[in-house]
């Protein structure tokens, strides 16, 4: 097992995750990701089993509190010395959930954006997941502005330090 950041020569792969883990309306495409990888590499966490990526986070970073869903289309809104990590996606291939492997990688999110002394960490997510989303820390805000993918999304934060 592997946990590194992705490179472009990652994006089919990343892609393919990415259907395999989101309906179509919620799912990022291609072009995105290829922009995204472009633009904010280093915050694009993978976890790798036998050379396969099996498990993804990423997301920009940026000044703004709140996950907005313009950042989901808009990668310039990325700003390296941002106070926010947003994460726009959490996800593992099916065959292999149930293994630990998006906990691990949400650690390793967790530890470098401490490092990089961010206040936080935000993102969305629906119902069922709250729970497993708060054994790290996060708190739930309520229901999020976001209308991605036409579904209700709950705003999730864990902040490092008092906001």
């Amino acid at each position: 097992m592997n946990i590194r950041f992705a490179s472009m020569t990652d994006l089919d792969a990343i892609a393919e995750l990415e259907k395999k883990c989101f309906p179509a309306a919620e799912a990022a495409s291609r072009e995105s990701f290829e922009k995204r990888l472009a633009t904010f590499p280093n915050h694009f966490w993978v976890l790798e089993e036998d050379g396969e990526i099996v498990s993804l986070i990423n997301g920009l970073v940026t000044d703004i509190p709140i996950l907005r869903d313009e950042m989901y289309a808009d990668a310039s809104i990325h700003n390296e010395k941002g106070a926010w990590q947003m994460i726009f996606g959490v996800e593992t291939a099916p065959e292999h959930q149930g293994k630990g492997y998006a906990s691990l990688l949400m650690r390793q999110v967790i530890e470098d954006c401490e490092k990089q002394e961010r206040k936080g960490i935000v993102l969305t997510c629906k119902n069922g997941l709250i729970s497993f989303y708060e054994k790290f820390g996060f708190i739930n805000e309520g229901k999020s502005m976001s209308k991605h993918g036409g579904v209700a999304w709950n705003e999730m934060r864990l902040a490092f330090f008092e906001v």
